[in-house]
């Protein structure tokens, strides 16, 4: 591109940094960053080292995003500045040299931009999944646990720290359902986008015959909410019980009822953790879990009145399948809601989610 035209797409380049900046609201979070950093400079702070430990990493995470963008608007307010003198001295020539730097940086922020697309209410929180084998029995249990793994490898690319809540294995292979907490700024605004039916078609690994089978497991995703959530959760309405907890492999069992079952009685939601060493500690993160679901049922209920008004409402069920995934006769993964599909599973299977997810997150945004 000649230097007038390097100009351009440089002023193109900054006025889109601008829109973002605007819908990522990053004066607020530089606001967010000054109450956190006072926060942190109280005295007592670390009386509480858990909820120490949780601010400490959101302060450092709204710090590296906030820097992130400022290092990439002065980068590119400083090009802009060489581009125009560029063009309007002839004598001086750079212009190779910033059409370089012009690729490098328009390739950041097309990565970033994929940023702007989670600005739901709940996005930049952590999120708490779920994975429920369907009928099926092993095969469908194999399935459970092949989701779980997928989604393990895509925190681990994401650096998100994973703890596993709650397991049931299979009697023979695989899960019947697993619960786990996904820590990380903006997970919520991704893992979103799993919630719903997951079908795999595939030649057995547990069939001596070889036959093809269909096998379904439901992903449930719900954002972790603060302790001091909208929701208020009265003890009256829950039951409490407790039962031994199984350790991992089925080495380890434990001798003391540390396991929780919470059950709230209005609705009939039910959480159970077993991760935690204590039954107090097991109590206290089921409460949060129950917590976050309610507050989602909420919402839910809020926007299933706002889409009945307008006729548009559905109810989402076990048989509103989001994704197929076939293994036999051909290979394919295929998102139905975005229309997204890749004939490369096993990089899907190995967490490579990204564009399923930029995909439908792009859909929602066209579709609101």
């Amino acid at each position: 591109m000649d230097a007038h035209e390097l100009t351009k797409s440089l002023e193109e380049l900054k006025n889109k940094l601008t829109e973002m900046r605007a819908i990522l609201k990053l004066d607020k979070k530089q606001e967010d960053i000054k109450k956190l950093e006072k926060q942190t400079s109280e005295p007592d702070f670390w009386k509480d080292q858990e909820k120490a430990s949780e601010v400490g990493k959101e302060l450092s995470d709204l710090q590296e995003e906030y820097a992130t963008w400022e290092k990439l608007d002065k980068e590119v307010g400083d090009l802009l500045e060489m581009a125009r003198m560029d063009e309007a001295d002839k004598e001086v020539d750079m212009r190779e040299d910033l059409e370089k730097q012009y690729k490098l940086v328009n390739a950041q922020v097309g990565k970033l931009e994929f940023n702007t697309l989670m600005d739901g209410k709940h996005d930049a929180k952590g999120a708490i999944v779920a994975i429920h084998a369907g009928s099926g029995g092993t095969e469908a249990q194999d399935w459970a646990q092949m989701l779980e793994r997928m989604y393990l490898r895509y925190s681990e690319k994401k650096k998100w720290k994973v703890t596993i809540l709650d397991e049931s294995k299979g009697s023979e292979a695989g899960i019947k359902s697993v619960t786990f907490r996904v820590a990380g700024r903006y997970a919520y605004g991704h893992m979103k986008s799993e919630h719903g039916t997951h079908r795999l078609v595939r030649i057995s690994p547990f069939d001596a015959e070889k036959m093809r089978h269909t096998s379904f497991a439901l992903v449930e995703v719900i954002p972790e909410m603060d302790d001091e959530g909208e929701v208020k959760i009265n003890e009256k309405d829950l039951r409490i019980d407790t039962f031994m907890a199984g350790g991992h492999g089925g080495q380890s069992v434990n001798t003391t009822y540390s396991a929780v079952r919470v059950v709230h009685l209005p609705t009939n939601i039910t959480v159970s953790i077993q991760n935690e060493k204590s039954q107090l500690q097991n109590k206290k993160v089921a409460l949060k879990v129950l917590q976050s679901k309610l507050q989602k049922l909420q919402e839910e209920k809020e926007e299933e009145e706002r889409l009945k008004l307008r006729g548009e409402y559905t109810s989402p069920e076990w048989g509103s399948q989001i994704r197929s995934y076939v293994l036999h006769p051909y290979h394919m993964v295929k998102d139905l809601r975005s229309r997204y599909e890749t004939v490369d599973d096993q990089a899907v299977l190995d967490g490579e989610l990204d564009p399923f997810i930029e995909a439908y997150l792009k859909f929602v945004k066209q579709n609101k």
